[in-house]
């Protein structure tokens, strides 16, 4: 059973998400995209809380009670940048399925 937060359905707008592991690219090729689409771009890292931040400073391992909260937060600004333009292009390690399905 997933410890996913449900999400409301949203339609209208398109949102792309660049994915993959630490240093794989996912800002670098998320803000190209944006580029040529001429859409916001958000960069995942940037949503976290400081208590992540903080975590991840120092080497600790996020785990799932850490995450929802930043994919929550993730998600409501990509509909909110999605709905100006109808796309939005955002990058994020989503590296669960829950984590994908869920964005």
């Amino acid at each position: 059973m997933s410890t996913a937060p449900s999400q409301p359905p949203f339609d209208g707008a398109r949102i792309i998400i660049a994915m993959g592991v630490s240093s794989s690219g996912k800002s670098a090729t998320g803000a190209a995209i944006a580029r040529q689409l001429h859409a916001p771009f958000l960069d995942g890292d940037q949503y976290h809380p400081a208590a992540n931040k903080e975590k991840m400073s120092k080497g600790i391992p996020l785990v799932d009670e850490d995450r929802w909260p930043w994919l929550e937060t993730l998600a409501g600004a990509l509909r909110d940048a999605a709905k100006d333009k109808g796309v939005a292009v955002g990058a994020c390690s989503a590296l669960k399925r829950a984590y994908r399905d869920f964005l």
